[in-house]
């Protein structure tokens, strides 16, 4: 049996998305654009190493390398809506999920999360009811290191005792963090519960499976 079981968060355990009004409404332009944006990758990995702790210069950052004049007015709305969708997504946790971390904590099992986000993405996990069932929570922007950097395996299972062969790692298969546990010498478990991936990123995350699920409560199989 496993003695610890370690979570990614974003679309593993919960998932932010997009509905009636959002950031990208503010300006007028797409998700896809906005995301092309707010995802760049030397402005995620400010943010998500914790290097910019305020909330106003996250967005002023990402709107700054737009091609769009954008009103200060515009900003405080974008953040707003960001917050708003971080909010909802950690407060409104599906049912099965909340099911199976109670199970697995009936077991005796350590419950740990390990999540590549910013100060906006975390601004309400203790409020959340997923906050209440986790023996350690690592955030990168806490730790200054990303998945799937081995240092932040290794951070969460020192935090909870545990060696690498007594570990799991769960995940959508995101930031390429299976093959960073894999590679930690944790076992994983490829998640397509909340998120389907395409049959080109299938391909690439299964190299680095243990196991593969669609069900969430197909977790509990794999850790007895």
């Amino acid at each position: 049996m496993a003695k610890a079981v370690f979570f990614d968060l974003f679309f593993t355990l919960i998932y932010p998305c997009y509905l009636i009004e959002n950031e990208y409404d503010v300006i007028g332009i797409s998700s896809f654009e906005w995301e092309s944006y707010a995802e760049n990758n030397i402005l995620y990995d400010e943010r998500a190493k914790g290097k910019i702790r305020n909330e106003r210069e996250i967005i002023d950052r990402i709107v700054n390398i737009m091609p769009y004049k954008v009103t200060e007015e515009q900003k405080r709305k974008i953040l707003l809506k960001r917050e708003e969708r971080m909010k909802r997504a950690l407060l409104s946790i599906d049912n099965k999920v909340l099911e199976v971390l109670g199970r697995i904590r009936e077991k005796g099992i350590k419950i740990g999360l390990i999540s590549n986000a910013d100060i906006i993405d975390i601004k309400y996990w203790n409020d959340s009811p997923l906050s209440t069932f986790f023996d350690s929570v690592i955030f990168s922007c806490d730790v200054g290191i990303l998945k799937p950097e081995t240092e932040i395996y290794q951070l969460a299972m020192k935090s909870l005792n545990v060696k690498p062969e007594e570990s799991i790692f769960i995940g959508d298969g995101g930031s390429n963090e299976l093959f960073g546990a894999r590679r930690a010498g944790m076992k994983t478990i490829f998640s397509e519960y909340l998120d389907c991936k395409s049959n080109i990123q299938k391909e690439m995350i299964i190299n680095y499976t243990d196991y593969h699920i669609e069900s969430f409560d197909d977790i509990l199989k794999y850790i007895d």
